[in-house]
């Protein structure tokens, strides 16, 4: 090989390797759940919504309506993937304590 057939041989598969890398790194459903949310939240999905296809829209609400009672580890990963926030957990918890305390 002649040293630019060397170099646009290079340049191709740097192209190619950046061109797959990032078809891969791009998520195909915009709504698709992390790995972290799916391995945390499986007990909570399997128990209370898998009547749902797991990443519709329809899980989505069937887990915002279970709310308070999903597993303390499932409503953390849905906080870090900023499925839901901080401050509607602690509404939601407060609530209910609330609620519970009143006879």
């Amino acid at each position: 090989m002649t040293p630019l057939t060397t170099v646009l041989a290079v340049r191709a598969a740097v192209t190619a390797a950046v061109a797959i890398g990032g078809f891969i790194a791009t998520p195909t459903d915009a709504n698709a759940m992390s790995l972290r949310v799916k391995l945390a939240c499986a007990a909570d999905y399997y128990a209370h919504c898998s009547a749902n296809s797991p990443d519709s829209p329809a899980t989505r609400q069937c887990m915002r309506n279970v709310g308070e009672g999903l597993s303390r580890s499932c409503v953390d990963a849905l906080v870090s993937a900023g499925e839901v926030s901080a401050e509607e957990v602690a509404r939601r918890r407060a609530a209910l304590k609330s609620a519970s305390r009143t006879p």
